[in-house]
C-alpha cells in the first residue's frame, strides 16, 4: 500500500486573539489545516461587530444611544435582534429582583471613578439618588411595533453586563454554522466552549484566583459549556483598609463588598454574564439560594477572606 494511502491529516488548533467591543476577545478553533481556521475565524470575528455595532453607546447613531436619546419622549423602533435582548434582559432583571438591569446607564458617573483620587464614599443619600433613574420596570416594550421606550427622562440602557457573553454566543452559532464542531470563544474572561481538544478531550478551563487574575485557585473540564467571571479585583478602590467593589448596587447606589469573585457556569454564555454581576450584588446566601433554583446554573463564589462557596452542582478539582 502506497505512503500516502496511511496517512492521517490530524486536527490543529487554530487562534486569533483581537480587540473587539473594546474587550481582548480570543477565538480558538479546531481545524483540518491554518488557512480553513483561520477563514472561519474571521466569519466569527465579523460577527461580533456587526453586534458592536448594534449594541455600542460609543456610536452616536447606534440603536442603543437613540433609544437613549429619546428618553421620556418616544418609543424608538428597533430591529428584532435588539429588541429581543432588551425583553431577555427585562426577564433577567426579574429573576434577579433587580440585580441585573440594563438602565445602570443612568447611573450619575460623578460619584464613583475608582482612581486613586477617591478617597471617601458619597454618604448614603447622595448615592440613592445618583441611581434613582435606574428601574428595568421603566422599559417599555411593544413587541407588535418593535418599539423600546424609556419612560424617564434622563434615562440610560447600555448592555455592558450581557452584550459580550451575546456575541460568544452568536460566534459560536456562526462557527458552527461554519463546520467547526469544536472551539473556544473567550470575551475577556466571559467563554463559551464545545466539542473536544484534538486529543479527545475536554476543555481545562482555569477559574481565576481573585488575588492574582493571572493565576487559576482552580480548574474545570467542559465542553458545550459557557463560564463567566465578575470580580472586584478587576477595578475597585481600597478606602480606610476596606476593599470597595467597582460593581455598584442599583437599589443603593453604593458599592458592593464582601464577595471578591462570581464565577457562573450555564450552557449559554449570555446567561452566564448577565448572571455573574447580580450574584455579586445579591451577596452569598442570596446569590446561591437563586442559582441552586435555576436549572442548569452553577456557582462559585469567593468572600473577602477567600473563602470559596459553591452551588449544588459544582464539582471543583
Amino acid at each position: 500500500m502506497p505512503i500516502s494511502d496511511t496517512l492521517t491529516i490530524l486536527p490543529t488548533l487554530q487562534r486569533k486573539v483581537l480587540k473587539l467591543m473594546g474587550n481582548r476577545f480570543e477565538i480558538t478553533v479546531v481545524a483540518d489545516n491554518e488557512k480553513e481556521g483561520l477563514a472561519k475565524i474571521d466569519d466569527a470575528v465579523a460577527e461580533i461587530s456587526r453586534i458592536e455595532k448594534l449594541l455600542t453607546t460609543f456610536n452616536e447613531s447606534s440603536q442603543t444611544n437613540l433609544i437613549n436619546r429619546n428618553a421620556g419622549i418616544a418609543p424608538v423602533k428597533v430591529d428584532r435582534e435588539v429588541f429581543d435582548i432588551i425583553h431577555r434582559s427585562k426577564r433577567i432583571s426579574d429573576v434577579t429582583q433587580g440585580a441585573f438591569d440594563i438602565t445602570y446607564g443612568s447611573v450619575d458617573k460623578k460619584l464613583w471613578n475608582f482612581d486613586k483620587n477617591m478617597t471617601s464614599l458619597p454618604d448614603a443619600e447622595t448615592a440613592k439618588k445618583a441611581v434613582h433613574l435606574i428601574n428595568y420596570r421603566n422599559v417599555i416594550l411593544d413587541g407588535k411595533k418593535c418599539t423600546v421606550f424609556l419612560k424617564e427622562k434622563g434615562m440610560r440602557i447600555g448592555f455592558g453586563g450581557i452584550g459580550k457573553g451575546y456575541a460568544a454566543e452568536r460566534a459560536k452559532y456562526i462557527l458552527q454554522q461554519k463546520g467547526v464542531e469544536s472551539g473556544i470563544v473567550n470575551a475577556a474572561g466571559d467563554l463559551t466552549a464545545w466539542g473536544y481538544q484534538p486529543n479527545g478531550k475536554e476543555w481545562t478551563i482555569g477559574i481565576a484566583d481573585p488575588d492574582s487574575a493571572h493565576h487559576p485557585f482552580s480548574y474545570l473540564s467542559i465542553t458545550d459549556m459557557a463560564i463567566a467571571t465578575s470580580g472586584n479585583y478587576e477595578k475597585f478602590i481600597t478606602i480606610n483598609g476596606k476593599r470597595y467593589s467597582h460593581t455598584i448596587d442599583p437599589k443603593t447606589g453604593l458599592p458592593v463588598t464582601g464577595i471578591k469573585s462570581v464565577t457562573i457556569i450555564s450552557p449559554n454564555a449570555e446567561v452566564a454574564d448577565a448572571m455573574a454581576t447580580p450574584v455579586m450584588i445579591m451577596g452569598i446566601k442570596v446569590g446561591l439560594d437563586m442559582v441552586n433554583q435555576v436549572k442548569g446554573l452553577a456557582c462559585i463564589i469567593v468572600d473577602e477572606n477567600d473563602k470559596i462557596y459553591t452551588s449544588k452542582n459544582i464539582n471543583l478539582k
